[in-house]
């Protein structure tokens, strides 16, 4: 029941080129650091990635696209990241751009075992194009399909050596859900606790959901910034 590994390194050992991987995060908020430096480290390529955003440059995701290890992004929000919006632009990267909430829902249903699900977001959009549409008392509904990857990357604030995890605040976000559906999750925890030493109601994640787990090492903690024009004279 033990699951702990070593370190970063020792937990991606069997990620290989090609792999689909869920990695968890609301902006700069609940990112697996440590996991994403050992990608680009190992190198591994053609990979896609499923996060909430594309990380910014320099950090998170946005790390990975600066050695051009990604083929395709499914995301929900890539605003803050140049470099993306260069890649995606040239044909560089693939991107599948979804709802936030319907986002959340593909995973929810692909961790569930739900095939598919119809939903009113993005009816008479770009995100229905080729998707089946069927309407239900008088609304019209889009089918999306229930979303799964080789391995989730989720970052927890602690967790035990069988694999329960306890998040804060907006790390909560799609962390959770995304360690529902992969075949192999991954939880770095910046605090690694005993076994019984977490009360079984705080539980967010549990344990039957993570195949490894690892301490963190320092994490930067950075803030989002917002630019405001100067007040006038």
């Amino acid at each position: 029941m033990n699951k702990v590994v070593r370190d970063a390194r020792e937990a991606i050992r069997d990620v290989q080129d090609g792999a689909s991987i869920m990695v968890g995060g609301f902006g700069l908020c609940g990112v697996p650091e440590d996991l994403i430096n050992a990608m680009r480290e190992k190198g591994v390529k053609n990979l896609t990635i499923i996060s909430n955003n594309a990380g910014v440059d320099g950090l998170g995701v946005g790390l990975l696209l600066e050695t051009r290890q990604i083929r395709k992004i499914i995301a929900t929000y890539v605003g803050e990241n140049q470099l993306f919006e260069k890649l995606a632009l040239s044909g560089e990267l693939e991107v599948e751009l979804v709802p936030q909430g319907t986002f959340a829902e593909r995973m929810r249903a692909g961790g569930a075992g739900v095939a598919g699900f119809f939903t009113p977001t993005g009816y008479g959009t770009v995100v229905a194009d080729g998707k089946e549409t069927r309407e239900f008392d008088g609304r019209m509904y889009v089918l999306e399909r229930g979303l799964t990857a080789d391995f989730a990357f989720v970052k927890a604030w602690k967790g035990d050596s069988w694999g329960n995890l306890v998040y804060r605040k907006t790390a909560r976000n799609f962390n959770p859900v995304m360690a529902t559906a992969a075949r192999i999750t991954i939880a770095e925890v910046e605090h690694l606790a005993e076994v019984g030493s977490i009360e079984p109601d705080v539980v967010q994640t549990p344990a039957t959901y993570v195949q490894r787990i690892f301490q963190a090492s320092k994490y930067e903690k950075r803030i989002e910034r917002r630019t405001v024009r100067k007040r006038g004279a």
